[in-house]
């Protein structure tokens, strides 16, 4: 069953609930998942498929999603799936809500994993409008709550609502870990993953390597990294503004040129601030599956995954070493970059891309490629 309003409810209990934006606008619909209030950043995604990888990445933690594709559901939640053990996103807006999933992999319905993790659901909205709204004046703070709650009130409450900045923090793991081990056990010349909010398939994707991987807290000094003796050094996605990560920030400035190091999504824009480079915030930032980015060393363009709010600053690259080399041809923003002489690089995008496309996986590769080439 698809639910888009009141009359596909049928004997469904629902409650009817309400967006609340800063700025005044408000959106009725119906609830599902969590009844909890929620207060969240609002942004938008353009995927076709995947909402359970959304749902799942931590880089969402602590905003609302609406969904441009109108049917959300219908193949239900399988754990396998999932990219990270316990969500952080605040709420899921979508325009029909399918509450019986028809598919052989389905375990169990969209709704009681989002119960589980208090994330608020609205229902039987107009999403374009709230697209539009949202590509028009920029992503927003919003308020999701009771239909019934005065509009006048939950505006105030959502004006005097300050976004927290620790978010990196709560979506990282609290302590150091084994992800996989070497050949017979060994923990020799391993991959040191720093966790800002990593999804679960970068993980998998490193284990091609057949090295050890270690994954530490996003806060982890450099002395402790180097302690472990790594090949590499990997610095993954995660939520929020980069310049909040100030250790991880720090440990990158003294890691510079002693290891290779490969930084995804937050990891690209912790390593530019490490550099000496500039982040901005992006109107509405990139959310999809179909974002074309063009490699300026071969000339491809390669159809991307994308979730961030932040984007590099390109003027601010002159002097730092770092060299622009992939960019996004939507808007022209910095896709990639490098620095050869420290054996360097990172992309703003998602190479590892579950559920799709799988255009980059070749950066993955490359990565490979370089470790045990600084030699100990």
């Amino acid at each position: 069953m698809i639910m888009t309003d009141a009359k596909d409810a049928g004997d469904r209990r629902i409650m009817k609930r309400k967006i609340v934006l800063e700025d005044g606008s408000v959106y009725e619909g119906y609830g599902f998942g969590s009844e909890m209030d929620r207060f969240a950043e609002l942004v938008f995604n353009t995927s076709m498929v995947g909402y359970q990888e959304i749902i799942s990445d931590l880089s969402y933690t602590d905003q609302a999603v609406v969904m441009t594709y109108p049917e959300i559901g219908n193949y239900g939640i399988c754990k396998d799936d999932d990219e990270s053990d316990r969500p952080g996103m605040a709420g899921l807006i979508v325009r029909g809500y399918c509450s019986e999933p028809s598919n052989f992999r389905c375990e169990e319905e969209l709704e009681e994993l989002m119960k589980r993790y208090d994330i608020a659901g609205v229902c039987g909205v107009d999403t374009r409008q709230i697209t539009r709204h949202i590509r028009d004046h920029g992503s927003i703070k919003a308020l999701i709550t009771d239909a019934s709650r005065d509009t006048d009130e939950a505006v105030k409450a959502v004006q005097s609502w300050i976004p927290p900045t620790d978010q990196v923090r709560r979506a990282s793991t609290g302590k150091a870990f084994i992800y996989q081990e070497g050949k017979q056990g060994s923990l020799d010349d391993p991959i040191v993953v720093i966790d800002c909010g990593i999804k679960k398939n970068i993980l998998r994707m490193m284990k091609k390597c057949g090295l050890p991987i270690v994954v530490v807290p996003w806060d982890t000094d450099a002395d402790t990294i180097l302690s472990y003796k790594p090949a590499g050094v990997f610095i993954s996605n995660g939520p929020g503004n980069p310049e909040d990560c100030i250790q991880t920030i720090q440990t990158v400035k003294e890691l510079r040129g002693r290891q290779p190091i490969f930084g995804i999504c937050l990891g690209h824009q912790i390593l530019s601030l490490a550099y000496g480079a500039k982040t901005y915030k992006l109107k509405f930032g990139h959310r999809g599956g179909n974002h074309p980015v063009k490699d300026l060393k071969t000339g491809k363009i390669e159809i991307t995954s994308q979730n961030h709010s932040y984007a590099v600053v390109p003027e601010s690259l002159e002097g730092t070493g770092l060299r622009i080399t992939h960019v996004n041809l939507l808007d022209d923003t910095v896709e990639g970059l490098e620095c050869e002489e420290d054996m360097m690089f990172s992309v703003q995008y998602h190479p590892e891309s579950a559920p799709g496309p799988c255009d980059s996986g070749y950066l993955f590769d490359r990565f490979f490629r370089s470790l045990g080439s600084y030699g100990r």
